[in-house]
This record gives structure tokens, sequence and C-alpha cells, in this order.
């Protein structure tokens, strides 16, 4: 049969015997890995490795799923992860992913894969014959010169030259700049080039660049740079693998050739560069011949770059950082699988520029959600706990509890299985695809997000680094855009909501306080009032006066507790329901049909229920005040009673000698009969109770009643589930953008005091650009968006101090509830510690978010022509008032912070082409962006995925930052626009979206974009 993968015809009644032989000792090693070409189809399998032959079983002694011929491959362990290997073929199918479960497995794994392997296997054998050759070398001219010594005499002690075995120590050669340049009968190649660690046996990294055409036909260059920081020693091996590339509509490509070299003979060359024979998949036959040379850049020598690399070459960056900062655990910890392209482009005077454009993906695209779905969860719980703490209501308010209780019930019930699902995914992934954004189980988690980075190094700056986040626009795909989106939907259920009294999360926790203070207050007065009655047995004074300053105390305390404002409101807005909604009627989800009259209201199970309702219709302002004030007048009366009954009353001058003598005779007549106390004191105390009581019952009665519509505010007056679940997944999707936006600028300006002032006087603004068009779906991923970014306004950062450098502990956490979100960003102590003050106490940082739009489309087009772009244009302008007014607070506190160009003549100009209402009109966005980098906001680009239109964004940006601060040419701006959106780190994007190297634009759509967001020919279809 024909094996998967295998261009080789085998027996397979031999091969499945080779594969279940039960003997152990057959095979050079067995066990349990997890296989896939892809990191979300990785699943348990039983693998087999007998010669090199690797078996790949569903399970230990069942079918045989796969068999993978271990030739003209490479299997490497994955940077960063201890436990993964790659297997990686010449022929150019995809590569094999094999994760263990332990770090020594893996290890374990690798050393036996890498001895099957034909290849390696030389590679090993001819390093050991390098090193026999160089330790015999070293060994003849050690005797030699010892006997030369001895010959002048001279016994000291000789020095082994050779240190250990002869082994020369590894010393970094970089930086390092070649150009490689390959000669092969093709229209057009594609270069591949890899390094190769002899001593790890890893590949540290792989990167594909387009090449430009030579002076001849047949002849291709590229170039390659390596940074000083970047781990490139002697023994390191530099492979370059060439491909034939077919068509180039398509970027059909099929296998040419490969060959490698050592950087050792490659330094040690005395030729100004090394030839080296491009060899077929035999290993044999030679196809092509490639050269490589090392390039002398400013900096380093004279520039001697050769005529053909005078222009915006494309050298692709083989290092995941640049300096210790970029290379730092928070880095590290923020941004994984980083896409990394360097460019040289010519200034106005005719200096260079090295660009460095860098995409990373980040785990925040998961963690961020994960922890969200936890807090939304543990918040739903907490409040289903609470509504039924409240105890017997009536039928109407016990409907409204259920339909509370019912509605988190079915979010918990949804966000645990996207819960589960996610914990699935996140352990092997950081990304969603565009082609995944209607998942069900990803509706949280946010479409293609990644940073976008470029470092600019010119002749007189070094390391200006720029950033944006690109993400696909915050909108739930998975529910679609049928009925609208957020906005519309929520206008919907706003209308049709009753417009019944809500509370804040505030005043609700406000309500369970006072409810809690009445339940312990209560039992506390009833018991001391009993004591009362007990001590006044005894005639005992000093102990009658005990319990009644204790007493005294503790009805202080709960009329203290009662005047609280909230209550005097509630019974108010009670009397007002009542008033409004007699004769009404309401259906519950538990299918409860109530009459909203006064009585359904409070009840009729008793006669006190129907005594309180009759007092509710009879309500006024001053009731409640009477209530509470009744408790302390009968306090008093208890208080007064208690002095006459010592004898020691002190308001004489108050009375007339005819009231002193009764007073008297009283005071001689209770201390004359021990019955005769008790008796004075219980109607007192009765009265005391029974005011309590009623002060109990209204008060227990307000605060059910906040607590209650607190529950139901949050819950169903948001809105049916679907909306209250599609409004939480948009803004997990905005949060998880904005958070790592956030960090990499917190991280940018550690070392900027006027940007640390600002975080904690002003806060951070976060300028959202979006390229949606009004039309169709799109606008109504664009009214989820507005909704999202505005409820980010209830999210602040604070800094804290992490408890170690290790990845976990330097990931951000989420805290709180729905509206008021905490985001702790831990630092590493040394950098925790160099902070302001205010931020290391704790200061929350204020995150401000605007959003401006511009569709730029064909559907756009339709919209404006025949459609309504009115949503847009009310964005972009809420949006610019909110920007003014951060704007001038910044101003106010930082003076210094107007910049150049000042931020008046940007707010005006910005609000000169909003109000022009141009068609398409772009300078709106890069206006806002231009406000948003001189303010050091986050800056955040989308679009419906963040692949094709975005790219055309963030290029454009790239360049204008590039021309207006740093003098690129403007000769050469065009040049280095078709090169990053041809050859750059967005054209990476698109391929690991959709596995194709195109962008989804046809020749008729680009007729109506701006002409400045058009991809080169060639890199669209």
């Amino acid at each position: 049969m024909k094996m998967r993968r295998m261009k080789l015809r085998v027996n397979k009644r031999h091969l499945l015997f080779l594969s279940r032989q039960e003997t152990s000792g057959n095979f050079q090693k067995e066990g349990m890995l997890r296989v896939g070409r892809q990191e979300r189809d990785l699943a348990e399998r039983f693998c087999r490795l007998r010669g090199n032959l690797l078996f790949v079983l569903k399970k230990q002694g069942g079918e045989l799923e796969e068999v993978l011929l271990l030739e003209r491959c490479e299997v490497m362990k994955l940077p960063g992860d201890d436990r993964r290997l790659t297997v990686s073929f010449e022929s150019g199918v995809p590569l094999v992913l094999l994760e263990s479960t332990t770090s020594a497995d893996c290890l374990s794994w690798l050393f036996v894969l890498r001895d099957a392997n034909t290849e390696m296997l030389r590679r090993r054998i001819t390093h050991l014959c390098a090193l026999i050759d160089t330790h015999a070398t070293r060994h003849t001219q050690r005797h030699a010169h010892a006997a030369s010594r001895r010959s002048r005499g001279d016994e000291s002690q000789e020095e082994d030259a050779g240190g250990a075995g002869g082994v020369e120590a590894a010393a970094k050669v970089s930086p390092l700049h070649l150009s490689v340049g390959v000669i092969a009968t093709a229209a057009r190649v594609q270069v591949q080039v890899c390094v190769i660690d002899t001593h790890t046996h890893t590949v540290r990294k792989s990167c594909c660049a387009e090449v430009v055409q030579g002076p001849d036909d047949n002849v291709f260059i590229t170039s390659v740079c390596f940074r000083g920081d970047y781990p490139l020693y002697h023994h390191s091996r530099i492979k370059v693998t060439v491909y034939h590339e077919e068509e180039p509509t398509t970027h059909t490509a099929t296998f040419l050739g490969f060959t490698s070299f050592s950087v050792r003979d490659l330094l040690k060359s005395k030729e100004p560069h090394i030839s080296l024979s491009l060899r077929a998949m035999d290993g044999v036959s030679e196809v092509g011949e490639v050269k490589v040379s090392r390039l002398q850049v400013e900096g380093e020598s004279e520039d001697k770059t050769p005529p053909e690399h005078k222009c915006p070459a494309l050298c692709d960056s083989l290092h995941t950082s640049v300096h210790d900062k970029e290379n730092s655990p928070v880095m590290r910890a923020v941004l994984c699988a980083q896409v990394c392209k360097v460019y040289r482009f010519q200034t106005e005077d005719q200096r260079w520029l090295l660009v460095r454009e860098q995409m990373a993906e980040t785990p925040l695209s998961f963690s961020l959600p994960k922890q969200l779905l936890n807090a939304l969860i543990h918040e739903h719980t907490s409040r289903v706990q609470e509504v039924k703490q409240l105890g017997d209501l009536s039928p109407h308010r016990d409907g409204l509890r259920h339909d509370v209780i019912s509605h988190c019930n079915h979010l918990i019930g949804c966000y645990q299985e996207t819960l589960t699902e996610l914990d699935k995914l996140s352990a092997s992934s950081c990304f969603k695809s565009s082609t995944s954004k209607s998942d069900k189980h990803l509706q949280f988690v946010p479409t293609n997000l990644h940073s976008q980075r470029m470092e600019v190094t010119g002749p007189d700056s070094a390391g200006v680094w720029y950033e944006v986040m690109t993400f696909g626009a915050p909108a739930d795909h998975h529910q679609s855009f049928k009925h609208g989106g957020l906005r519309r939907l929520l206008s919907k259920h706003a209308a049709q909501r009753d417009s019944s009294i809500s509370y804040s999360e505030d005043e609700s926790s406000r309500g369970r306080e006072l409810l809690a203070s009445v339940a312990q207050l209560q039992p506390l007065v009833f018991g001391l009032a009993e004591e009362l009655l007990s001590v006044s047995v005894e005639q005992n004074g000093a102990r009658l006066q005990r319990v009644l300053d204790g007493l005294t105390r503790q009805t202080e305390q709960f009329v203290h507790a009662l005047k609280d404002e909230l209550v005097r409101s509630a019974l108010l807005a009670i009397h007002g329901e009542c008033s409004a909604s007699c004769g009404g009627s309401h259906v519950h989800s538990n299918g409860l049909v109530c009459d909203i009259t006064p009585a359904n209201q409070e009840g009729r199970t008793s006669p006190r229920q129907q005594e309180v309702s009759r007092q509710d219709a009879e309500y006024d302002d001053e009731e409640w005040d009477r209530t509470w004030a009744n408790v302390a007048m009968s306090l008093n009366c208890i208080i007064a009673m208690g002095d006459r009954l010592q004898g020691r009353e002190e308001r004489p001058q108050e009375m007339t000698s005819s009231e002193q003598q009764e007073a008297q005779s009283t005071a001689s007549s209770s201390l004359s009969s021990a019955s005769s106390w008790q008796e004075q004191l219980l109607p007192l105390v009765v009265t005391l109770r029974d005011c309590v009581r009623e002060a109990v019952a209204k008060a227990r009665a307000a605060m059910t009643f906040v607590v209650l519509q607190g529950a139901v505010s949050s819950t169903v007056s948001q809105g049916p589930a679907h909306i209250v679940q599609r409004r939480h997944a948009v803004f997990s999707q905005a949060l998880s953008a904005v958070v790592c936006g956030f960090m990499l600028k917190l991280f940018g300006g550690l070392e900027d005091p006027d940007f640390l002032q600002q975080l904690h006087s002003v806060g951070v603004l976060a300028q959202f650009e979006s390229l949606l068009s009004t039309y169709g779906d799109e606008l109504g991923m664009l009214e989820d968006m507005e909704v999202g970014v505005a409820d980010l306004s209830g999210v602040a950062f604070t800094v804290i101090e992490a408890k170690t450098e290790q990845p976990d502990d330097l990931l951000p956490t989420l805290s709180g509830a729905w509206g008021r979100w905490v985001v702790e960003v831990p630092l590493p102590p040394e950098t925790f510690r160099s902070l302001p003050r205010e931020l290391r106490e704790g200061c929350l940082i204020r995150i401000h978010p605007v959003l401006f739009n511009i569709g730029i489309n064909q559907q756009q087009s339709l919209a404006e022509r025949f459609g309504d772009s009115s949503l847009q244009d009310r964005v972009n302008q809420q949006s610019c008032e909110r920007l003014k007014a951060f704007c001038g607070a910044l101003t106010d506190r930082l003076p210094g912070a107007a910049g150049s160009p000042p931020l008046s003549e940007l707010l005006s100009s910005l609000d000169r082409s909003i109000e022009t209402r141009k068609r398409k009109n772009v300078e709106v966005l890069w206006v806002a962006a231009m406000v948003c980098r001189q303010v050091n906001g986050v800056r955040l680009t989308s679009c419906k995925s963040a692949k094709d239109r975005t790219a055309m964004s963030v290029t454009l940006e790239q360049c204008v930052l590039l021309r207006e601060r740093h003098t690129l040419g403007r000769q050469h701006f065009s040049a280095a626009l078709d090169s990053m959106r041809r050859d750059g780190c967005r054209m990476e994007n698109v391929q690991k979206n959709v596995g194709s190297r195109k962008f989804a634009f046809s020749s008729v759509q680009l007729l109506t974009f701006p002409k400045l967001y058009r991809p080169p020919d060639g890199s669209f279809g």
C-alpha cells in the first residue's frame, strides 16, 4: 500500500507485523505522545520507533494510523518549550508536532529520533571526526612544542593549550550580515533559511523570504541579518533551502534544492564569498549554485554593500530579541510566536535606516477570557445566593427572584461549558484564526490578536519602537447579525423594558449590609430589654443601670443604622411602584402571572401584612422618620423611668413644687415595692419592642427591595440572556487586546517619568481604529464594537510586584465585577521599586477608550450612496469629544504634554475632518492616530478579521512614521510600502490565517479603496 506522507511502496502485512510485535526489545523507544500537524490537532497516540520508521498507533496494540519515514528530515526541539519536538521534511510537507508529558521524556525522544535520521547521524559523525582531527593535530603540536622546549633545556611545566579535549570555547560571532545569491534555472524562487546549533541539535528559528531579481535572469539575491545579541557561534550551521515558485499569483512552490555551510568556514574564508552546490533531494545531483558573502553595514565599517543591495531589500531576522529589555522575562511572558522581518531603507540624505518589523501572538488571547469567565461565573453564583437568602417574599417579588435565578443559572451553564472548552485549547494555542471567528466556544477569544511592532535604528537614533495591536473587530460572530449588533439590540430592549427602579452595585451592597446589621441588632435589643425586666425584680439599682446602659448603646446603634437615606428612598420607591403598577400584571420565567397590586406586593398571608399594605397606601415622606424616631423616643422613656425608679431625676427646675412632691412620692412608693419596678417598665419595654419590630419590618422590606431590584437591574433588566452573553463576549475580546497593548506601552515607558506621572494622574488613552463599513453584517459588527469599547471605561489597571520572574507570575490578573474590573499588572521586584510612589501604592490607572471608524471597502461605497452612515458619523463625533476632554485633562495636569505639533492644532484638524463628511475620509484615522501617539496612548486597529484591510492600515502607518519621523526618502516611500505589504509580517499573518499568501481583495474591489490602502500587484487575489 502507499502510506500517507510517504512516497514508498511497502508490504502492508509486513508493516503491520513490525508495528504490532509485542517484544519491546525490537524497538528503540515506545510510549505515549501527542501527535498532530497543527497545535489544535494534537491527539494522544502510542508511538514506536524501529530503525528509521516511527509507527503511530491509535492506542497500544491498536490500529496503525500512520508511519513516518525519518529520512531527509530534521528533528528539533521547539525553543521555549521543553516538551515539544517537530519533525520537518525537506520535501515541503507539513511538519509533525510531537509532545511528551515531561521534559526528560522529550529529551529522550529527541536523542533516539535524531539517531534514526541518517542525515543527522552523518552530521554527528562529521562533527566527531572534526573533533578527533582537531584533538590529534593539537596533541601532535603540543608534543612537538614540548620536544622543542626540552631540546632547549626548558623543563617547566607545559600548559594544556587544548583545553577540555581540544574543543574551542563557544563565542558569539554576531552581529553578522550576509548576502545570499542563488543561481538556478527558474523564473522565480523562494528561499528558506534556518540556523542549526550543532551542539544542541536544535533549530533556533527558520524563516522564508522573497528575493529580489539579480542582474541576470537566473540570479536571485536576498539578505540575512543577525543582530548583536543573537546566539550565533562558530559551530553553528546555516542551511539554505530553495523552492521553485511555479505560479507567482498563487505562490505555488516546489522543492528545488538545499545546501548548508558552517559559520566557521564562512568567517575563515579569504575569498569575498563562498560558493556552494545546490543539491537535489537525493543529496548528490546539483541543480544550481549558492554564493554567500558578508555585508558591511553602517557602524561596522565603510558601506561596501554591493550595488544590487542599494534598494529596500528585505532581510529575514532570525533572532527573537534585540536588546536585553526586549528579551526580558516580562516580554517573554506577554509575547510568543514572534515573526520578524528586517529592512534597509534610504533616507533623504542618502543614509540608511535599519527597520525591524515584529509581529507576535500573546497568551492573553486565552488567559484573560478565561479569567473573565471565572469572574462572571462567581458573580452570578453570588447573586443567586443573595436573592435566595431574602426569605419569604410576595408572589410578585418571588417571581422576580425566580427570573433572576433562571437568568443567572443559564449564563453560568453556558460560561462553564465555554471555560471547559477553552481549557482544552489554551494549553497548546495562543491564537484564534479568522476562520474560527464563528466558533461557539471561542466567542470570548479575540480574533487574530497580534502585537505589530516596529523598531527603527537610524544614523542618529537607536532603537525607537512603535507598536499597535491588531485584532478582528470585537463582535459576536457566533450569534450573527441578522437582528443587528449590540447597540440596536440594547435600544430595542430599553424601549420594551419596564421603567422599574434600579440600584447600583454599591447601593445593593449597602442594602445587604443593612439587612445584616438589622438581623444582628434586633435580637440584641430584645435580649437586653428582657434582661432589664428581669433585673428590675432584684431592686439592684447598679445592675439595672448597667443593663440600661447596654440597652441604650445597642438601640442607638440600631437607630443609627436605620437613619440611612437609602431606606427612606427605597420605601418611597416601593410606594411609588405600588401606585403606578396597581391593576397591572407580569409574567415571570416560572410561568406565574402576578397581578401587581399593593396587596399582592406586600402579600395577603397575615393581618400584619395587610396592615403594612394599608399604611403604604397612606405613605408620606416623613413616615420613615417617624418610625425610627419612635424607637428613639421609646428608649428615652425607658431611660427616664429608670432614673425615676432609682430616685435620681435631675430636672427639678423644669417641674412645679406639686410635680416634685408627686415624683418623690412615686419614687418612694416604687422603692418600697419591687414588683412596681417591673410594672412601671413593662409597658415601656413592650412599646420599644413594637417600635423596633415596625422599624425592622419596614427596613427589611426596603432593603429586600433594594437587593432584589439591584439583582434585577444587573441581570434581567440588561436584556435576555443571549444579549448579555453577547455583550460579555464582545467585552472580553476588546479587553484582551487593550490589556496587551497597555502592558507593552507600560514596559516601553518605564524610563519616562512624564508618562509614569500621566498614568496615575490622568490615566491612559486607548484609541481604537476601525475600518468596518456601515453596510450589511459589518454594520452589526460596528454596533457590537461600539458597546464593547464603551464598556472598557469600567476597567482600571494597577501595578503590583511580581512574586517571581516566572512567566506565569508575570501575566496580568483580572478581579472585580461587571462595570468595576481591575487588572493587576505584575512587574519584577527591581522594576517595581523604581516606580513612582503613587503607582507602588496601588493607584488605579483609568482607561479612556475612544473609537474612530472609517469604512474603506466597496460596501462602504454602497452605504454612502444608497444606505446610511449615520452610525459612523455619530461614533466619530462622540469619540472626538471624549478625546478632547482627555487631552484637556492631560494638558491641565501636565502642560508639557502639548508636544509638537501642539495638541490643540491636531484636535482642531480632527474636528474639521469629521465635520467635512467627506466620503472615506481616512484623514480622520490618521489625525486620531497622531493624537494618540502624542499622548502616549494605546493604538489598536481592527477590521472584520484583522487580516487584509488591517494589513493595509498598519503598513501605511509604519511607512508614514518612517517618512515623518525618520526622514525616509520620499522617492522610496512607495517601494517601502510595497515591500512591507508583499514580504512583511502581515503577509505571514495572512498565511497563518487562511493558508495562502494572498490578500483577499479583487481588482474590482480595490478600485473603491483609497489609493494608499491598495496592495501591490501580485499580492492579492
